[in-house]
């Protein structure tokens, strides 16, 4: 039996974790059952200039590639949020966990869990149909509100993001980290300033 026969006749329907409405394959479990049932796969974390990502127009990215038996199969996986999108200004967390996403979905290659992973590429007309183009233009004029009110300090971004109807609270919500992160600055130069 080839290692990819043995890998995915693995059962992980009981390492399988939800974040959000997607699932997902827990890494450590990912990792022991590659490390019990192929001894010798490595795996590698690409490196762009030094950096474990890559900051493109389209995104922030990271790529592993994992070698089973002397065939290695690279994955390449963006930086996303829990509802799988992008996230425009990640964190050191965010990308390292990306890179455990992506180092399980370079091991799903060599046929364990590879499942789970089935359709997950397919468009959800329900989930794009929930924000209209008008909603679509309105979040980025907010999102450039708020922007603009960190950069004033947290009082005003509190205010700015109190204004906001709950749906586009909900819509920005994973924003609200990076304009508090530019806040908590905005606040702190002016104290200095001071």
């Amino acid at each position: 039996m080839s290692t990819f026969q043995t890998l995915v006749a693995i059962d992980c329907s009981k390492h399988v974790e939800k974040k959000g409405k997607f699932s997902y394959l827990s890494w450590p479990f990912a990792v022991r059952m590659l490390r019990e049932n192929a001894p010798d796969a490595t795996w590698t974390v690409s490196r762009f200039d030094g950096l474990p990502f890559q900051t493109t127009p389209c995104g922030t990215f990271v790529e592993v590639s994992v070698t089973v038996g002397g065939i290695t199969l690279a994955q390449i996986h963006p930086v996303l949020n829990a509802n799988n999108k992008p996230i425009a200004e990640p964190t050191a967390f965010d990308i390292n966990t990306s890179i455990q996403r992506c180092l399980v979905k370079a091991i799903a290659l060599h046929g364990l869990g590879l499942y789970i992973y089935a359709g997950e590429d397919l468009p959800n007309p329900t989930a794009d149909a929930e924000v209209s183009e008008a909603d679509a233009i309105a979040d980025v004029e907010k999102l450039q509100e708020l922007r603009s009110a960190a950069l004033e300090g947290i009082d005003a971004l509190k205010t700015a993001w109190k204004a906001l109807d709950e749906a586009q609270r909900t819509r920005l919500a994973d924003d609200l980290p990076a304009l508090k992160k530019a806040a908590t600055a905005a606040n702190n130069a002016t104290s200095k300033a001071a």
